[in-house]
Parts: C-alpha cells; structure tokens; sequence
C-alpha cells in the first residue's frame, strides 16, 4: 500500500498529478483515510504502469481512461499489445537511423547512396503504419495478392513519384476542408476536381484499378471511425464529402 507521497516518488508521477488523475477518474486511490490521504494498492500501481505506457505512446487522458476502465480491458493483453507497439517503433527507428547515417557516409563519399535509397525508409514506414491501421479490414476486402501489390507498387516509388504521391495527399486534404468550409456542392467544379485528384493519388498505389472499387473505398471513409478521423482532423464532414464526392463524380 502506497500512500500519495510514496507512489509519487516510486512512479515518477508527481504527487499534484496522482490527485488530478482522482479528480477526473482515471486513477482513484484504493481509500481514502479520515485525513483525507490517499492510498494506493498493487491495482492502482498496475494501472499507473498502464496509463504511463498508453501517455508515452500519445494517447489523450480521456483515450487511455476508456480503454483502461472497458469491461473487457485485460492487463496481459495490454502489456503485450504494447511490447507489438514499441516493437513496430523499433523498427521505424532502426530504419531512420540506418538511412540518417548511410546519409552521413554518402556526404562524406564513403558511400554511395542512391536516390530512390533516399526515400526507402519513409516509404516502408508508410507502407507499415497503412498495415497496421487498416491491413485487416483492407486485406478482408480486396484480398492479400491486391494488397502486397499495392505494398510493392509503394515500395518500388521513384522519388519523383513519391513525391507526387504525398503532394496529392496534401492537395486532397486541403481541397477537401475547403469543399466542406464554403459547403460547395457536389456538382461544383471543386468537387469534381477533388474525385479526380483521389482517383489519380489511388492509381499510383492500385495494381489494378476500378471505378467500383474505389467507390467501396470510399464508403470505408464513412463506415469506419479511423478514415473519418483522418480526414475530419481538422474540420468535421470531410470523410462525409470525400466519400460522396467520389460516388458522384466518377
């Protein structure tokens, strides 16, 4: 049993954080003695560990307060969703440092670094973060052949391409908020233009492409709260237009 004080100097966690983690429920003491003092038990510990790794990982207070507190939460299975987490940003890591200092040497002519070497690394890590978000839900639906295709069709990118790929990107996102923020209509010049750039930026990754299924693709935006996140990041709808925009313009 840990009062305030003690887990506050054990965890790191300063003792004003431990009673504002009370105040908005993330984390009550086990009791609270007649002083007031909190004490805290080997499950509160266990959960301060939980809520320390979900912040290090960038989760919000609120996130990691919903997902700690499901009925269905398990701490196992935590621990080792985290270990497949920070394992996954290993990797990234080892691979941005890798190409930092194959970089270093290629300036210093002890190697020679090729362009499309460059950009290797940002590409496997899109490749991975785009697995990893939506490799199950895409792989169900377009099968595991399309999909390493698609993968390969990325990782083979030229940096011209590359570059193009992400300009693109950036040019839907903007073009999107734009449609929804003066709420054009889905006839508009604008949206038509916004179909079209999608269908160009889907093309560049797509083995093989069809209207069809880039209309399904589309639908994922609406149906699914990750697509809707990505897109409404900044002004909510955007999944919404960017889907129907698709559906009515191709």
């Amino acid at each position: 049993m840990y009062s305030t004080g003690k887990l506050s100097e054990i965890s790191g966690v300063s003792s004003r954080t431990l009673r504002y983690y009370d105040e908005i429920g993330l984390l009550k003491p086990s009791f609270i003695n007649e002083s007031g003092y909190r004490y805290y038990d080997d499950n509160e510990v266990a959960l301060l560990q939980q809520i320390l790794f979900y912040k290090e990982r960038g989760l919000d207070l609120q996130t990691i307060k919903e997902i700690i507190y499901r009925k269905d939460f398990d701490l196992y299975s935590a621990l080792e969703e985290h270990l497949v987490s920070l394992e996954e940003e290993k990797k990234k890591i080892d691979r941005m440092i890798n190409s930092v200092k194959l970089s270093i040497k290629s300036l210093k002519g002890e190697y020679n670094m090729s362009d499309k070497e460059k950009f290797e690394v940002f590409k496997k890590n899109l490749v991975d973060e785009n697995e990893k978000n939506y490799g199950k839900e895409i792989r169900e639906k377009y099968g595991n052949d399309s999909v390493d295709e698609s993968n390969r069709k990325m990782l083979n990118m030229s940096e011209e391409d590359y570059n193009m790929f992400k300009e693109l990107e950036e040019n839907i996102l903007t073009l999107v908020e734009k449609c929804v923020k003066e709420n054009l209509d889905l006839d508009s010049k604008e949206a038509k233009e916004l179909a079209n750039m999608h269908q160009k930026w889907i093309k560049m990754t797509w083995n093989k492409y069809s209207v069809e299924a880039h209309k399904s693709l589309a639908m994922m935006y609406i149906m699914d709260e990750r697509f809707k996140e990505y897109y409404d990041r900044n002004i909510e709808g955007c999944a919404d237009y960017l889907s129907m925009a698709i559906e009515n313009n191709l």
